[in-house]
């Protein structure tokens, strides 16, 4: 059995809805088209088309291996165009993990942006502020903001942000705003879950020295924006990234604090499995973000 000739036998009659019309596309008999996904069938031990007189339809196996055979094809033939120095035209799907803040603001337009100069490209993305196993969980890249994970993982640097902290104007007149890191300890403190040490907020002054602070307060939560919001309606003090609390800030609801001090810089990293073939749409969508958020991006807090 010609198994990549079975492959794509398989997915033109799931796409044609029918073995004539995948046959007609791919220049054989009938015959031959059913021929090949039955042995493909016998092959995997696996019924993968429900067949009636008029048309064919995916089992539940089917769906879950069509849409690996159809990547499968797309990388085949992205490294023949490869090895023939032809022109690559980057197809299939970039399944994509990303923070929600980062994803919903930076990534989303980047994304827009692509698929309207790749329309052979289709994007599966995940928002998600977890750091995910991208191997374990079949991710073909993810954008993350500070650390870029295990040791197994290619990392490229997209740029960098710093964390902010900010309280709303109300919580200042009510509470004071603190004068040193230090202070930070008697205010309350709202924290974020992926920040590691937990309820440790770290600084540097003018002299470079670190200024850890252990803090507390009425709300730990895993995501930015909701530690934002509940922080701009008076709540306590927000310790988040620039590209998180900046809009707030030039909308007068957050106000900067403790800016004679300011927080290491966090990078933003596009990363990717060091042990997987990287495909040319992957690759062409990371030269992307790198071209994009080389320019002048609104991720500051100013």
């Amino acid at each position: 059995m010609d198994r990549f000739q079975a492959l794509r036998v398989f997915s033109q009659v799931v796409e044609a809805g029918s073995f004539s019309g995948a046959a007609d596309k791919l220049g054989l008999s009938t015959t031959a088209a059913s021929r090949h996904v039955a042995e493909l069938e016998a092959h995997l031990q696996t019924r993968l088309l429900n067949r009636t007189t008029r048309r064919v339809s995916l089992t539940e196996s089917g769906r879950a291996f069509y849409e690996r055979a159809v990547q499968l094809l797309a990388d085949l033939d992205e490294a023949e165009q490869e090895a023939s120095r032809a022109a690559v035209v980057p197809r299939g799907t970039i399944k994509l993990t990303t923070s929600m803040n980062f994803g919903v603001r930076h990534v989303a337009p980047a994304i827009a942006a692509f698929l309207a100069a790749h329309p052979g490209v289709r994007f599966d993305v995940s928002l998600s502020d977890r750091i995910v196993d991208l191997v374990e969980e079949g991710f073909d890249l993810a954008v993350r903001i500070g650390a870029p994970g295990s040791d197994n993982v290619v990392a490229r640097k997209l740029g960098e942000t710093r964390l902010v902290p900010c309280a709303s104007p109300a919580y200042l007149k009510a509470h004071g705003a603190p004068q040193v890191p230090e202070d930070l300890a008697r205010h309350n403190c709202l924290t974020y879950e992926y920040v590691a040490p937990r309820g440790v907020w770290s600084f540097r002054d003018a002299a470079g020295a670190e200024r850890n602070v252990r803090v507390g307060g009425s709300l730990h939560a895993n995501n930015g924006d909701l530690l934002a919001e509940v922080a701009a309606q008076g709540a306590g003090i927000v310790f988040e990234a620039a590209f998180i609390v900046g809009p707030e800030v030039r909308a007068g609801r957050l106000v900067p604090l403790l800016q004679e001090f300011v927080s290491a810089p966090m990078p933003i990293y596009a990363v990717y499995p060091s042990r997987k073939h990287l495909s040319a749409k992957v690759r062409l969508f990371v030269d992307f973000l790198l071209e994009r958020f080389a320019r002048s991006q609104d991720w500051s807090a100013a």
